[in-house]
C-alpha cells in the first residue's frame, strides 16, 4: 500500500498545509521526513493517506510550494 508524503519548505508550511487540508475534509499529518540523500530543507511534510493528488492540487491552489514526494516509511 503507498504511504505518500508531500515535502514542503518548513514545518510551518507542513502545519499551513495540514490545515488546510483538513478544512477541506482530507486527513493530514505532520511528520519528520526521514534524513536521505534526496532530502532538504527542514526535514517536515505532510503524511496524506488518501486522496493524495487532490491534496497536492488544493495545496498548489493556495500558494503552498511543493519541494518533492516521497513514500512514507512503515513505523510500527
Amino acid at each position: 500500500m503507498s504511504k505518500p508524503l508531500i515535502m514542503v519548505n518548513s514545518i510551518t508550511y507542513a502545519i499551513k498545509s495540514r490545515d488546510i487540508l483538513y478544512r477541506k475534509g482530507i486527513k493530514a499529518y505532520v511528520e519528520r521526513i526521514p534524513h536521505t540523500s534526496r532530502t532538504t530543507g527542514c526535514g517536515y511534510g505532510i503524511y496524506v493517506p488518501d486522496k493524495t493528488e487532490e491534496a497536492v492540487q488544493l495545496l498548489s491552489d493556495s500558494g503552498i510550494r511543493i519541494t518533492g514526494r516521497m513514500e512514507r516509511a512503515d513505523i510500527q
